[in-house]
């Protein structure tokens, strides 16, 4: 009997694709800060996990609610750029920490099933 790695990691290994993609946005707003008339873009991380679970399961996906959506800036600027560095900067890092809390999950279930399999 094989070892199936996708139902080993569970969510996690489909979260470390979400969070992948969302820290190359959230990356590329933080790049263009300066630029005029640049949207801030971000995605709903909730969405895209249970978009992503429901074409796992077989389910058709009508509405794509994994695009990136703008974000509506606190305090608008006169050149049309909706970057807040501060608040992209806290969802970098928070995704960041996110990611890192799947990877740890996902080492965690490995480094288990290497000792189940060495009989420990």
């Amino acid at each position: 009997m094989g070892i199936n790695f996708k139902d080993a990691t569970g969510v996690h290994a489909e979260a470390l694709q979400v969070r992948a993609e969302r820290t190359r946005i959230l990356a590329s707003n933080i790049a263009n800060e300066n630029t005029p008339g640049f949207q801030a873009q971000d995605i709903d991380f909730a969405a895209s996990m249970a978009q992503l679970q429901n074409e796992a399961s077989g389910g058709l996906s009508l509405m794509s609610d994994s695009d990136p959506l703008y974000r509506v800036p606190f305090h608008p600027t006169t050149d049309g750029n909706t970057v807040e560095i501060g608040v992209e900067q806290a969802a970098f890092s928070q995704n960041a920490t996110d990611f890192q809390t799947s990877l740890t999950f996902i080492n965690m279930k490995l480094k288990g099933l290497a000792k189940a399999i060495n009989g420990q």
